[in-house]
């Protein structure tokens, strides 16, 4: 049963790449002939072309971090895998494929320049400066969530830690190799992703273990050391890290989907977890809305509009490689929020992993996934979680250079060292938010990422509501049709509102309380300026 529902979810994305995404590259006109900022305004650093398989693989590690495997897994233990599965599926077709391809042609078509530059130009300088702020806290919470939750990965298994290092030496080796030495793409390829599996294997082999306990705690020790690498992956040029580690990682993914999509179609796993379990959650709250910024990467989300208009854009070599990056690449972490569910979907609901972290579950699924090859379940188990590290580690990368960019941006500052100046001041609060202890409304204290997560949720599908609106606002300016954009911004609106007032309440003058309070106020105002802007004639 649990391959049948695979099926569908495999054959629907299919579908909707080869209707849909033909529907939108016939909307906003794409063509090659239009010149890309990377070849108008290459600088050798930040706008640099890449092969569109590099760029896929940049993009795709970028967006995928966690949040396809996390917020499906948390939700559909909460209600169930079908109210999941539905989301998924319809949310990466009609909204998160939306979102992502609309951030990045938008942005090719300005010079490469972020959402909120974008804002600027089409709607007001109010709105531009307000939109910095709001992308700017979101990246903080990415960057405290995934800081958090790579370090427990690393504390809990020395294996994955080393693995991990291993690969960032690889990754500037490969950068190297290709853009210095000039070696063919195919054969570096082939090289270094050999290497990149020799080294999960030797991470199991050279374990990171005990490691001291700097303020009071070892996963404290790795999250330091995780601040100091973002710090270094931010002020490096592009080419030498960034691109070639991301491609890599993407190979990772690519294996994990593999196998899990060889696991679910070869293993015959029977269907046990319920389809549904109730309209509210004891541990979340009311399925609408919550269900909606609890799956986040899965469906949609405003962190993708950031790395398409910050990063992406900046290295699309032609015009028509938007789609199969902005749109394909969605699909893709679509089916990886599937493979994810489908780790539930085999678990009973008395199984004690229900009641473990989204991790344990998901590398205890893709163990046995990987089991049909003959593969131990332990190294499954590993390379699931080192998997899954590998892309966190690539979001924060990319999540702590869009930072910088967004401080620059809004105190306009290009002089040259201001580029350390932007990414001490955007690692600053994460630093603090992930060494301090942090309580629940109980007052127990609690990892950082699982109390940051809600308000990540909510902000992150916010700043999705947020660029589809200047998506629909742009749109308008030039004329074209835009209902298909402004129908999935209200409701997308509509939820993640709903679901910051029922976080303020519930969290009330506390910090993330407070937190939640700015956010609400900002995104009004910005609403209600869009709706005047659209009201406007063209």
């Amino acid at each position: 049963m649990v391959t049948i529902i695979f099926i569908i979810a495999f054959s629907l994305f299919g579908l909707g790449y080869l209707k849909y995404g033909k529907f939108l590259s016939r909307i906003f006109e794409l063509n090659d002939k239009n010149p890309p900022p990377s070849s108008t305004m290459y600088d050798g650093v930040d706008y640099v072309p890449a092969p569109a398989i590099v760029l896929f693989g940049h993009h795709f590690s970028s967006i995928a971090g966690a949040g396809p495997v996390l917020g499906p897994i948390i939700a559909g233990l909460a209600f169930g895998w079908l109210p999941v599965w539905l989301w998924v599926i319809v949310g990466s077709i009609f909204i998160g494929g939306l979102h992502d391809f609309s951030s990045l042609v938008i942005s090719v078509r300005n010079r490469g320049r972020s959402i909120a530059e974008i804002a600027n130009t089409y709607m007001s300088g109010r709105a531009y400066r307000l939109m910095l702020v709001f992308i700017w806290l979101t990246l903080v919470y990415v960057l405290t969530v995934f800081t958090d939750l790579t370090a427990v990965a690393f504390n809990a298994d020395g294996g994955v830690a080393t693995s991990s290092i291993l690969f960032i030496f690889l990754a500037l080796g490969f950068g190297i190799s290709l853009y210095r030495f000039k070696m063919q793409i195919p054969w570096a390829t082939g090289i270094f992703v050999s290497l990149l599996f020799f080294c999960v294997w030797l991470g199991q082999r050279m374990p990171l273990n005990n490691m001291p306990a700097l303020f009071g705690n070892s996963v404290k020790t790795w999250s330091i050391l995780l601040i100091i690498y973002c710090f270094i992956a931010s002020v490096v040029p592009v080419w030498i890290l960034l691109q070639p580690r991301d491609y890599l990682s993407s190979f990772l993914l690519y294996g994990s989907i593999l196998g899990g999509f060889s696991g679910i179609l070869l293993g015959g796993y029977a269907l046990k977890y319920p389809a549904f379990t109730g309209w509210n959650s004891s541990d979340l709250g009311p399925m609408f809305p919550l269900l909606f910024v609890t799956v986040a990467c899965g469906a949609i989300s405003g962190f993708h509009s950031i790395v398409a208009s910050g990063t992406s854009s900046k290295q699309i070599k032609k015009e028509t490689h938007v789609l199969p990056i902005g749109y394909g690449a969605m699909l893709v972490e679509g089916l990886v929020a599937v493979i994810a569910l489908s780790t539930i979907m085999m678990v009973g609901a008395d199984d004690p992993l229900t009641k473990g972290a989204p991790l344990a579950i998901y590398g205890a699924g893709m163990a046995k996934f990987l089991s049909i090859f003959g593969i131990p379940e332990e190294y499954g188990n590993s390379f699931g979680i080192l998997a899954l590290s590998t892309f966190i580690l690539t979001t924060l990368d990319t999540a702590t250079r869009l930072g910088r960019y967004i401080f620059q941006e809004f105190f306009n500052i290009e002089a040259k060292g201001s580029r350390y100046i932007a990414t001490v001041a955007t690692l600053f609060l994460p630093a603090i938010f992930v060494l301090i202890n942090l309580r629940d409304t109980g007052g127990n204290i609690v990892p950082a990422w699982k109390i940051i997560w809600p308000v990540f949720g909510a902000t992150n599908q916010l700043l999705a509501g947020l660029a589809l609106m200047v998506v629909g606002v742009w749109l308008r300016k030039k004329g074209k049709p835009s209902w298909f954009v402004v129908l999935p911004m209200i409701f997308m609106m509509a939820m993640t509102l709903w679901s910051l007032f029922i976080i303020i309440l519930q969290y009330k003058f506390s910090l993330l309380g407070l937190i939640g309070a700015i956010l609400l106020f900002l995104s009004v105002f910005l609403i209600l300026e869009a709706v005047e802007i659209l009201r406007a004639k063209k």
